[in-house]
């Protein structure tokens, strides 16, 4: 175990106790994850939502050994209260991590840097370490667990009895889910392990004795048994730190010659395939809520055979028990569930995905050059402002060093481009900048942009906003070489910074994200100096759908606008000048999508290139501001 690990404060809302859980259900998959880890390296403190809290009574009743403190929304630390909960926070420090999976997952790696002997704390990470990795705006997965289904089953408990006759549709999403084929590394393998243990099965069966009498010259009944479902084996085996036998791992030679397409497909065991993962730790109390409320109601399980499964699966996981013994969780068996009359399955092909699929465009064409003509034939063509600026530029030579995007690992030539593309976005910010305002840097990576704006305007207050949590350490580490006081470090999903700000800058906000930091801007009214990339990665989300603007709605179907994006990423130094022509101006038509977007909103807009075009092939630059 190791020693003198700087205390860190977890923050977590407490809005009310609902039979054995603290809600909102994030508090409470917190809450199980620590005492699944038995982590005992975070001070907790518990935020009221509301007035009216007995101390004595939520701290006694419902954490066991677990020492916790109320403190209320005023009392946080100021970075703390730009997010939202659950956030964590080194004591008197200016890091700060908020979001669930980003909390969860830094819960987990600290508990194994204390304690390297617990390797199975660390596999809850998964493969590679990306259980839930992936923001929430991106991945269908992540919203699902993290976002979708503890919202959905607080509705539920909720909802008026007629309300709750129906199972939520998300809970169907997460059913259906548990039904589909499993991939995981290496699966070929586990594939014709199982081939091979279906042609044994086949061939012969496990006799069992039955309960007919077995003495001595008398016939005894023997049943058929199928041999152990493989998945189980493979999985239980991990989680026991455990081999499966010998007999399962060779592999006969008819079964090696086996095509992979002829290979049977792996069924779940946990949430995300064969094992067990931090996706199955925060379902478990949401599901286990769930499941409460429909025994109450004399609900029957059997449109959810796969949940019921998986729940009592997680049950015989080592330590699970014990957690929720801790977090007063009386987890349910089963058969007292399903006891109910049968009740007619529900067609879970009717549950509809979160992203339904555009329909099929009969009048589409494809290939940029129909839809840019369709365009021009409506009056819309690239409009690009004149820069206001192409010659300004920092003087780099008499910045220290930690202040240039030279003292990471880039090439001399890539650190010229970045600073050009540094010059164009603090010119911009500047030009908008008061003293004692709040500039946000989104996305912010390795911290380029907003180091340098901390330290060329110490008189406003810069936050750095970053998923990836080594980007963000080193940003952290440079600030710090520079003594800088006025900013801040946030590693968290953009959805969970709601802090008010004057300014928000990105740099290379990739696919969706730019029109993510656009929205934040306008929900704060706040100005926006922005460079998109990755024009190919846009794709219609929960939250955004393309195209933005009702001028280009009315002109273009979602495929139409697609190509557009998909050509807009054609602009790399090695293609053909023509080609990197039609990617420019895609690039442009994209941006004034946006633009106008915003401009609908109430802001002036102007769509630019960043001089000199040669700093990026993804040059283009907005700048908007609240009219």
């Amino acid at each position: 175990m190791k020693d003198n690990v700087a205390e860190e404060h977890l923050y977590l809302s407490f809005s009310h106790r609902y039979r054995d859980s603290i809600f909102p259900l994030h508090t409470s998959i917190s809450l199980f994850l620590l005492s699944y880890c038995d982590c005992k390296l975070f001070k907790v403190f518990l935020v009221p939502t509301g007035e009216d809290v007995d101390d004595q009574f939520v701290t006694e009743n419902l954490l066991g050994d677990l020492e916790v403190q109320l403190v209320s929304r005023c009392q946080l630390p100021v970075v703390v209260q730009s997010c939202c909960l659950p956030a964590v926070v080194v004591k008197g420090g200016k890091f700060c991590r908020a979001g669930l999976s980003v909390v969860l997952r830094h819960i987990i790696q600290k508990t194994y840097e204390a304690d390297p002997s617990k390797k199975d704390v660390l596999e809850l990470l998964g493969f590679k370490k990306t259980c839930l990795k992936a923001c929430a705006e991106v991945s269908q997965w992540t919203r699902l667990c993290e976002i979708s289904i503890p919202l959905a089953v607080e509705g539920f408990l909720t909802a008026s009895p007629e309300h709750c006759q129906t199972i939520p549709p998300d809970i169907l999403q997460l059913e259906r889910k548990l039904g589909e084929p499993v991939r995981v590394h290496n699966d070929d393998k586990i594939r014709r392990q199982k081939l091979q243990q279906q042609k044994a099965g086949a061939k012969a069966a496990v006799p069992v004795l039955g309960n007919e009498a077995t003495e001595e010259g008398k016939t005894v009944e023997i049943h058929e048994q199928p041999l152990p479902n493989l998945e189980l084996s493979v999985a239980f085996s991990k989680l026991l730190v455990q081999e499966v036998s010998d007999a399962v791992n060779r592999e006969a030679p008819h079964i090696r010659r086996t095509k992979t397409s002829d290979l049977p497909l792996l069924d779940h065991i946990f949430a995300e395939g064969l094992y067990f993962t931090l996706a199955d730790i925060v379902l478990l109390p949401c599901i286990h809520q769930f499941l409460i409320s429909s025994k109450k109601q004399g609900k029957n399980l059997v449109n959810l055979p796969l949940i019921a499964s998986w729940y009592r699966r997680v049950q015989e996981v080592p330590g699970v028990k014990k957690a929720a013994g801790k977090c007063n969780m009386e987890l349910l068996q089963l058969p007292e569930l399903m006891s109910a009359p049968e009740e007619q399955l529900q067609d879970l092909s009717s549950v509809p995905d979160e992203v339904e699929e555009e329909k099929d465009d009969s009048h589409f064409i494809g290939g940029p050059r129909p839809t840019m003509t369709k365009l021009m034939e409506n009056g819309i063509e690239v409009k690009f402002s004149p820069h206001p600026c192409p010659d300004w530029t920092l003087d780099w030579t008499n910045l220290p060093s930690a202040v240039g995007p030279g003292e990471g690992k880039m090439s001399r030539e890539r650190a010229l481009r970045k600073q050009q593309q540094l010059n164009n976005l603090v010119a911009a910010v500047t030009k908008l900048a008061k003293p004692g305002d709040v500039i946000v840097d989104f996305c912010s990576g390795g911290g380029h942009v907003g180091i340098v704006l901390a330290h060329v305007m110490p008189s406003c207050q810069v936050v750095l906003i970053e998923n990836k949590e080594l980007s963000l350490i080193r940003a952290k580490d440079r600030s710090d070489e520079l003594g800088l006081n006025n900013i801040w470090f946030i590693q968290a999903n953009l959805d969970y910074f709601n802090g008010t700000f004057n300014i928000g800058v990105a740099l290379h906000a990739c696919g969706v994200a730019t029109d993510m930091v656009i929205e934040h801007c306008i929900k704060a009214r706040a100005a926006f100096v922005i460079s998109p990339c990755c024009y190919g990665f846009i794709q219609n989300t929960v939250k955004f759908k393309y195209p933005r603007s009702h001028q280009f709605k009315e002109i273009l179907s979602y495929k139409e606008h697609m190509i557009l994006c998909r050509f807009a990423d054609q602009t790399a130094v090695q293609l053909p000048p023509e080609r990197r022509l039609i990617g420019k101006q895609c690039m442009g038509l994209v941006d004034l999508d946006r633009a106008w977007a915003a401009e609908e909103r109430g802001y002036s807009v102007q769509v630019m290139s960043m001089e000199p075009e040669s700093c990026s092939p993804k040059n283009n630059m907005f700048v908007g501001i609240p009219t």
